[in-house]
Parts: structure tokens; sequence; C-alpha cells
């Protein structure tokens, strides 16, 4: 199996950017399609973007779109989320995620990191 560890979460202004990273072991990342999910406080778990095995094929929510860019280093075994001109309704635990199931998941998920913490001040 894989293990998946994120990097990158941190306080930022509203309109600022940060770019999260989760690190693959165990398991060569190309095997699986990728994800990434957030949730808030006080709500569910919602999936972010999502990423096919070879990258070619990707996924936002609408919310995101135009602003967040998901991304692969196969050869690296890390998946990237690259958040831009982000919102305080941003905030949130965002977690990588991996699945079997492809080339694309919108929903099942078979292993998932520990989260990293997204703050953005308004």
């Amino acid at each position: 199996q894989v293990q998946l560890v994120e990097s990158g979460g941190g306080l930022v202004q509203a309109g600022g950017s940060l770019r999260l990273s989760c690190a693959a072991s165990g398991r060569t990342l190309s095997s699986y399609a990728m994800g990434w999910f957030r949730q808030a406080p006080g709500k569910e778990r919602e999936i972010v973007a999502a990423i096919s095995w070879g990258g070619g094929r990707t996924y936002y929510t609408d919310s995101v779109k135009g602003r967040f860019t998901i991304s692969r280093d196969n050869a690296k075994n890390t998946l990237y989320l690259q958040m831009n001109s982000l919102k305080p309704e941003d905030t949130a635990v965002y977690y990588c995620a991996a699945s079997v199931r492809g080339p694309l998941s919108l929903d099942v998920y078979d292993y998932w990191g520990q989260g990293s913490r997204v703050t953005v001040s308004s």
C-alpha cells in the first residue's frame, strides 16, 4: 500500500497563494488516481480536485476552477495543489488521497494523508 504525507499548508491572506505537496512512499504514485479533498469546520469533506494516473485528465469542483491547479510528478512520487487567489472560504484541512480505481476517481479513495491545514484570513 501507499503512504501519503501532505505539506505546504499555513496561514495566508486573502488573494495570496499556497502550494500543497503530497509525498508518496511505499508504492509508485503512477499506480493510483489521485485527489485533493478538504474539510472545513462544521462541514463535510468535499473533493477539490482529481487527476488521472498519467496526469492527462483533471477535475475541479466549481468553487476552485480557475484558481487551483492539480498536478503530479510520478518520477518524484509527489502530488501538488497550487492554490491562487485564495479566499477565506478556502479555509480547511486539505487531504490528499489515492485511489486504485482509475484512471480518474471522484469519489472512492483507498488511502489518505493526515491532512494539512490552510487558513485564509480576510
